[in-house]
């Protein structure tokens, strides 16, 4: 299965913010939308990423405004992205190995969508569903 094919069930939809404005004005955003990360995009361009995990390590942690300090002082800037040929096998892996949660999608440098840890586990379970399936299927002689 590929990002594209996850892509097609779940929706391109994708949601971001300027890094001009306050983290704070971000963690709304991201609350309404009921989301953990949020694309940090300007004219067109992926800046960054910025999520919950940021929030509480930059700015919780450190004992530091949300209101005063801007998107840009804390967000992830070197974002990993993937391809929407990109295997479910070679997403699971960067997000193990990077220890990320979100994949944006880009194709040719335009963000496409973005893909979660929880999007990429739920393709491998339907996968597997659909393997058990078919395996029972054909152990049971059934068509």
């Amino acid at each position: 299965m590929t990002v594209n094919q996850i892509l097609a069930v779940k929706g391109k939809e994708v949601y971001s913010v300027l890094p001009s404005i306050t983290v704070f004005e971000a963690l709304v955003s991201m609350s309404d939308k009921n989301i953990g990360a949020i694309l940090v995009v300007e004219d067109t361009i992926l800046k960054g990423i910025l999520s919950e995990r940021d929030y509480a390590r930059k700015i919780a942690l450190k004992d530091k405004s949300s209101k005063e300090t801007l998107v840009h002082e804390i967000m992830a800037s070197n974002v990993i992205t993937v391809k929407p040929s990109d295997d479910l096998d070679y997403c699971m892996e960067l997000m193990y190995t990077k220890k990320i949660r979100h994949l944006p999608v880009l194709e040719n440098e335009t963000i496409i969508g973005i893909i979660s840890i929880g999007d990429v586990v739920k393709s491998i379970i339907d996968l597997q569903k659909e393997t058990i399936n078919y395996l029972d299927s054909y152990i049971n002689g059934k068509s």
